[in-house]
């Protein structure tokens, strides 16, 4: 099984841009000017949107590392697994860098089944919730359930919508951008 990833961006600002790696009041004021714009997906985050992120990373982070994750950035970079054109929606002028699974080492990606927020903080009791998953983890959950965005296109049918990537080494991700 080979797949791609998906990294989508605003062309106006360039991808891997992180919120998380600024400090807290950086990222606030980051977040108000989105918010005052109110012309992007990211516009529409919650007040306590920043505390929530960095919590629910930091468990996300923990998981990581007790499944033998060896994590070198405290914060990931996202990406999907495989395309879902529904976030370049969420760009005014949208790009999206592609990259090969295969040269990323599985100790320095993570995935949910779904977006962390939702993954995370749902409690509906599907066993995808709350967790953390491995390259070799997410094969098997992908056998299993398939890819959200090919049964959850319109997302009528829950919160997942793809799977997310947790890119916890930027090394790769740099070798990308040069291109």
């Amino acid at each position: 099984m080979t797949f791609n990833m998906y990294h989508y961006y605003d062309k106006n600002t360039g991808p891997f841009k992180n919120l998380s790696k600024l400090t807290r009041e950086a990222a606030e004021e980051v977040s108000n000017r989105i918010k005052l714009d109110g012309k992007t997906f990211a516009s529409k985050r919650s007040n306590d949107y920043m505390n929530i992120r960095r919590e629910l990373e930091s468990k996300a982070r923990e998981q990581f590392i007790a499944k033998g994750g060896k994590p070198y950035n405290t914060f990931p970079h996202y990406m999907t697994l495989e395309a879902c054109e529904w976030i370049a929606s969420w760009y005014k002028n949208p790009g999206v860098v592609v990259i090969p699974w295969e040269v990323f080492l599985e100790e320095s990606i993570s995935f949910t089944y779904g977006d962390l927020f939702p993954t995370m903080r749902y409690e509906d009791g599907k066993p995808y919730r709350k967790q953390v998953y491995t390259k070799s983890e997410i094969k098997e959950l992908i056998k299993q359930y398939g890819f959200p965005q090919a049964w959850n296109v319109n997302g009528d049918q829950g919160p997942e919508r793809y799977i997310e990537v947790q890119v916890w080494d930027e090394e790769v991700i740099k070798r990308y951008l040069n291109d």
